[in-house]
């Protein structure tokens, strides 16, 4: 091998380095749209450039991170669906993958976060909905139209809050069902 060549491979793995390095540092940064840390981030991240399963152990080596950490950071990614632990042949370690379709991985989180949040809501809107009829029903009785229009506005945005919930469920069922890439196609490599 020529020395000139052996200096371009080393030079070409230092570029190659660094254009991970700012993917890396860039899903780190932005991870806390999922709900975790930077350096949740910077091990998925390396995990993606991994092109075989990882121990613990190589990832803690690779980010300088003790096993525990790496431990709690994994079961962050799995329990978001973001890595998969995997069987190895002959290895006695517990060995993890990415999960390659980002798009699942945002179906697979938002859809769970989302469904959480609009239950939530809309047990709070219903239970509102109910004692502001309850109001309104002894304002009727009582006869106090100033205080039935109040207890009607309000009546009103809680319905509107109600609709908004309800085309938020469409919404999830869409991405878990897949038709959401009918209206909006992948891109395709």
């Amino acid at each position: 091998m020529k020395e000139g060549t052996a200096l371009d491979t080393e030079l070409t793995k230092q570029k190659l380095q660094k254009i991970r390095q700012r993917v890396i540092e860039t899903i780190g940064n932005n991870m806390d749209l999922y709900g975790v840390t930077m350096s949740v981030g910077h091990m998925y991240g390396h995990m993606y450039f991994c092109d075989e399963p990882v121990t613990l152990d190589e990832m803690g080596e690779a980010m300088g991170m003790s096993k525990t950490s790496m431990s709690t950071g994994m079961r962050t990614l799995m329990d978001l669906k973001m890595v998969n632990k995997v069987w190895g042949k002959g290895s006695r370690k517990d060995l993890y993958v990415v999960e390659p379709d980002w798009h699942q991985t945002f179906v697979d989180y938002f859809s769970v976060r989302w469904r959480k949040s609009l239950e939530m809501n809309l047990n709070a809107l219903r239970k509102s909905l109910n004692e502001l009829g309850a109001l309104k029903r002894e304002a009727e009785a009582a006869g106090d139209a100033e205080w039935i229009a109040v207890l009607e506005q309000d009546e009103r945005k809680l319905l509107e809050a109600v609709n908004y919930y309800k085309w938020l469920d469409r919404l999830i069922d869409t991405f878990e069902s897949g038709d959401i890439y009918k209206l909006v196609p992948k891109e395709e490599g």
